[in-house]
């Protein structure tokens, strides 16, 4: 189960364990710097650096321009000349007026290079709808992203995971992109559900990419996902309990790597598959994984169905927004589906 089971007095919500974490690093490494548009006196707009400018002053925590080609190019090549750069895109959907800086420079520069130059560099972006923000505000697009080869992929579902994850995307010689969830920081006028905010040593620790976490064990039906959608598959998990149906819910943590063992390994228990994803159907995560546990192991599979956002722009109109994102229910109906074997 999850290491943050271990005994810890505190609990943090998932924005101030990610600049716990941050701070920590800024202070055993003068080269770790953040920018990013409103992350010095706002804090950023999702907390993501609240209470940073005070101690760490406007030198190392920098509000940029609304030019995100200037300053993630400004990034890249801070990271090039041995800094270690975090730098935070405000909304991941803007990262396509930057796209050349993102996929050709940052994941590539290494390998152009021969090796001789690192790029330490932290990418961090707000992702996620469910708060009507509309078609240009709400992606994940965690698939555009794991598909370009030279990025590793983060994306925590609690505090515990935001704090090591962190650490080692910054520890990291290589670019990470580090991708929150709005619904699951904690902030005010968000509220996240209850699973993200859990109990977080005072101590740094790293949680290692590519170990996917089982948050719930079971075995009847695995149940993969990442992000928000951890906690609706846990919800649909304890619903479906109630009828007798078990089901094992697997938090990826990252998306590159991907812990392939630790899903081919739940499937052979439980012989059934649900992904889960917030992001399109088409082309994505959803697809992935299931393709890895047919590599894998096809004979464990018995059963497979995947729950994911329609290839539609995410609707302004609430109602609109709660159909296209899969919720509870969709996640407990796909699991009843696999288990009758309908």
């Amino acid at each position: 189960m999850s290491d943050a089971d271990d005994a810890v007095d505190r609990e943090l919500t998932m924005s101030r364990a990610m600049v716990e974490s941050i701070a920590h690093e800024m202070r055993a490494n003068e080269e770790v710097f953040y920018m990013g548009e409103d992350v010095a006196d706002y804090g950023g707009i999702f907390d993501s650096t609240q209470g940073l400018l005070d101690e760490f002053g406007r030198d190392r925590i920098m509000d940029v321009p609304i030019s995100e080609t200037a300053y993630l190019g400004a990034a890249v090549g801070a990271a090039q000349e041995g800094m270690r750069p975090i730098a935070e895109l405000m909304f991941v959907d803007f990262f396509g007026v930057a796209m050349d800086q993102i996929y050709n420079q940052l994941a590539k520069n290494t390998y152009m290079s021969g090796g001789n130059v690192n790029v330490p560099l932290v990418l961090t972006a707000a992702v996620g709808g469910t708060y009507n923000d509309a078609a240009q505000h709400s992606q994940t697009l965690y698939g555009t992203f794991a598909h370009v080869p030279g990025l590793k992929i983060v994306v925590p579902s609690t505090a515990y995971d935001a704090k090591g994850l962190m650490h080692n995307a910054i520890r990291d010689d290589d670019p990470v992109m580090y991708l929150f969830h709005k619904r699951l920081m904690g902030i005010g006028w968000m509220p996240a559900p209850d699973g993200p905010k859990t109990p977080v040593p005072e101590t740094d620790y790293t949680i290692p990419f590519g170990s996917a976490d089982v948050k719930r064990e079971g075995a009847d039906v695995t149940i993969v996902t990442l992000g928000l959608h951890v906690h609706r598959a846990l919800d649909a998990a304890e619903s479906l309990a109630a009828d007798d149906i078990d089901a094992e819910v697997v938090d990826l943590r990252t998306l590159v790597p991907l812990d392939t063992e630790t899903i081919v390994e739940s499937v052979r228990k439980t012989g059934r598959l649900v992904v889960v994803d917030e992001d399109y159907r088409s082309f994505g995560v959803t697809g992935e994984i299931i393709a890895s546990v047919a590599d894998g192991d096809l004979d464990a599979l018995d059963a497979v169905e995947r729950v994911a956002v329609p290839d539609v722009p995410i609707p302004y109109a609430r109602p609109m927004e709660n159909e296209v994102i899969p919720d509870a229910t969709d996640i407990e109906s796909s699991v009843r589906e696999v288990v009758s074997g309908e």
